[in-house]
């Protein structure tokens, strides 16, 4: 970036490289059309359509006029050099356009071709294209995309635009899916957006470079990604870094996540992680929230473009419905969204605007006789909303257009929000009620509509995370000393496997506490072992290639004596190899799992889960980039399924938290320091009990030389 230029619309801000692309002061649109409902005439007609005050041509030798844009034969024509040239052109002629782009001298174009001329897998075309835009320093929104929209300067480049007008407002979205483009761009006026980009196969242009873009302009207030993959992973991995460190919430949804490749994983946390696990981590890296549903992006986008923050607290919602108050309840607790705990006082005040019958609490059921229930509504509103433990005030109501009744509703909680400075929506618990005019209007009085429960639901938890992420301080465990990573560094460049005994001695490097353990290839050495150990004793094989010893019994636990421990080791030598391990038993407790995979675009990434021998069928896991924070390991711990039982019953003692807490926090130096020479690792089992936490067993996988990545010390957050 250099320099400032004065923007369109009166702004003056520093150029950023996308700006000709986004904020160009002229266009030429190639390819224009006289003929309605094409996407040549549909461009030109679009451009200008939201009061776009840049300089417009068209360039088809056929036309004087397109749309009222004076139209040119050729690039020669031109009165001027433009910033953006749109190639409204088929396959066939799009190098020959882009070549003439170049010539003549713009830094950005657009196009919505597919850029195949074969159909084939290898189609040329896209990379010829690219390397003609590199060469001549264009930049390229598309192709097989459908242009963007920059309603800060009034701005459609689209050769598929709605009628429907955009007015500006802080959300700015970057989709990989022309459809989920038009479905959020072109329907519901209550997402204003400040930019919206149909990125398409991204030739010259990826998400990234929009993200960064979009980080830049002062009317950003939230992120919304439609995702298949980051081209640029790196660069990806930076602009979420630059959102949390700006503030700016981003929301995600990531498509293709099945689990194709988990059947090729060496480990038990490359089997139970999934193909998009990566994302998973560096989502909760850098506090993306994720969706999973169209719906559900633009509920969160809806919900943080209203620009308020959570305060501290839970939930505190109106109903005026008994019954979808309890629906509510439920759906609220089986998202993880707290409720209030609103004070006596709050009590009393509801207590003065509520009918005979109905109960002063959190969720409220405010609707009585109905006398009076705009100011009854209003004033119970008030009462929540002051409450310390409100973080958010949502009336759940099915509005409709036409109904007194909603319209009383909406004044009122407008009225509230107004005297405030805690975010304050509307949610409707049925997502087809004819409400289209009632929302836009309560929406753009500055209390945002939601459409349905659960993506009502599941924008205020993400309200919250976001919120309570920004609160959360982070403690780290000391380093290991520098010579110790070294000399495991130089270890697991050099050839050949580790086996179990080196696997232990590694993490026992980084300090988490594991068994004492002999190798022994003989009778009388396993013997031998075992009385320095002290019985009972745990026997495993270590014979060379087995990764999952269980799996081929050769684990033998609890051998109380002389006698079983030689009867057990007589028949796996036979069957297996007569290389053995003879350790201490670690004392009984919940079975945890740590795992660490190492992704090609993300690089390593951890894995907490349910552990023992059923580990791939239970697939209670969470996933992380190291390091993790003593804070950030109890959250991912937290999470498990299987986290109740650390916390004890049944006659059992509360398990050492804390210390699985540390041992998590230290894995991930370890995955941090050396996870570029590893492909898979896995502790499984870590015994967790009143004792401590112990690791029993260890599988790590190096990675080949040529899968290895350049650096391998992440930055702590």
């Amino acid at each position: 970036m250099a320099g400032t230029i004065a923007a369109l619309g009166g702004m003056t801000q520093v150029r950023h490289r996308l700006d000709p692309l986004l904020r160009p002061a002229s266009i030429a649109f190639v390819g224009a059309s006289v003929r309605p409902n094409t996407p040549g005439n549909t461009m030109v007609r679009a451009a200008a359509m939201d009061g776009y005050k840049g300089r417009l041509y068209a360039i088809n030798p056929k036309y004087d006029v397109v749309e009222g844009v004076p139209c040119f034969p050729d690039f020669a024509s031109l009165p001027e050099m433009v910033d953006h040239v749109v190639l409204g052109l088929a396959n066939d002629y799009l190098e020959e356009g882009l070549l003439a782009a170049a010539r003549h001298g713009a830094r950005a174009v657009t196009i919505f071709a597919s850029c195949d001329l074969t159909g084939a897998a290898n189609d040329p075309l896209a990379g010829r294209l690219t390397d003609i835009a590199r060469e001549a320093g264009i930049v390229i929104c598309g192709g097989n995309g459908m242009g963007f929209c920059n309603p800060q300067i009034g701005l459609r480049v689209s050769g598929f635009a709605a009628d429907l007008p955009m007015r500006p407002g802080g959300v700015a979205l970057i989709t990989q899916s022309g459809s989920a483009f038009s479905a959020l761009a072109y329907n519901d006026q209550r997402l204003k957006y400040q930019l919206c980009v149909s990125s398409g196969r991204e030739l010259t242009t990826t998400t990234s470079d929009y993200v960064d873009w979009a980080l830049d302009q002062p009317a950003t207030s939230v992120i919304g990604l439609f995702l298949e993959t980051a081209r640029r992973p790196d660069d990806f991995a930076r602009c979420l870094e630059k959102a949390d460190r700006l503030g700016i919430p981003v929301v995600a949804l990531k498509v293709g996540r099945t689990e194709l490749s988990a059947g090729f994983a060496a480990s038990h946390s490359g089997a139970i992680a999934g193909d998009d696990a990566a994302y998973e981590a560096l989502f909760e890296r850098w506090g993306v929230a994720s969706v999973d549903t169209l719906d559900q992006l633009a509920a969160n986008l809806t919900l943080f473009s209203a620009g308020r923050r959570a305060a501290k607290g839970g939930l505190a919602s109106l109903h005026d419905s008994g019954g979808e108050r309890e629906m509510v309840a439920d759906l609220a607790a089986r998202a993880g969204v707290p409720f209030a705990a609103i004070t006596e006082r709050t009590r009393e005040g509801l207590r003065l605007h509520l009918d005979s019958g109905l109960q002063p609490a959190n969720p409220l059921d405010v609707w009585g006789s109905g006398l009076d229930f705009e100011m009854h509504v209003e004033a119970c509103m008030d009462a929540m909303l002051a409450d310390p433990d409100t973080a958010i005030g949502v009336l759940f109501q099915d509005i409709r257009d036409g109904s007194y009744i909603a319209e009383g509703f909406t004044r009122a909680v407008i009225r509230s929000s107004a005297k405030t400075n805690k975010p304050v929506c509307v949610v409707s618990n049925y997502g087809a009620v004819n409400h289209r005019a009632l929302a836009l209007a309560t929406t753009e009085a500055g209390v945002p509509v939601i459409d349905g429960t659960d993506e009502g639901l599941h924008a205020i938890r993400s309200l919250l995370a976001f919120r309570d992420r920004r609160a959360v301080s982070h403690t780290y465990p000391s380093a290991v000393a520098r010579d110790v990573r070294e000399r495991w560094r130089r270890r697991l460049a050099q050839p050949g496997a580790l086996g179990e005994s080196e696997a232990l001695a590694l993490l026992a490097d980084y300090g988490i506490a594991t068994p004492r353990s002999i190798a022994a290839a003989t009778l009388d050495g396993v013997l031998a072992s075992a009385q320095k150990i002290g019985f009972p004793v745990a026997l495993k094989t270590a014979a060379p290639g087995i990764q999952h010893k269980s799996d081929v019994g050769g684990v033998h636990l609890g051998l109380a004596d002389e006698s079983a421990l030689a009867d057990a080791y007589t028949g796996m030598a036979a069957r297996l190899s007569p290389q053995a391990l003879v350790a201490e038993m670690a004392p009984k407790g919940v079975e945890i799992a740590f795992g660490l995979v190492s992704d090609q675009q993300f690089g390593p990434y951890l894995v907490v889960a349910s552990g023992g021998i059923w580990i791939e069928v239970l697939r209670d896991r969470a996933v992380a980039l190291p390091p993790l924070s003593l804070e950030q390991a109890r959250d991912l711990i937290g999470r498990l399924k299987v986290s109740p039982l650390l916390d004890g019953g049944r006659g059992q003692p509360a398990a050492d938290r804390p210390a699985l807490v540390a041992a998590l926090a230290r894995f991930s130096m370890l995955a941090a320091d050396l996870g570029d020479l590893i492909d898979e690792m896995d502790v499984n089992p870590l015994m967790v009990s009143d004792r401590g936490c112990i690791a029993v067993d260890a599988l790590v996988v190096a990675a080949k030389p040529a899968a290895r990545h350049d650096t391998h010390i992440r930055e702590m957050p």
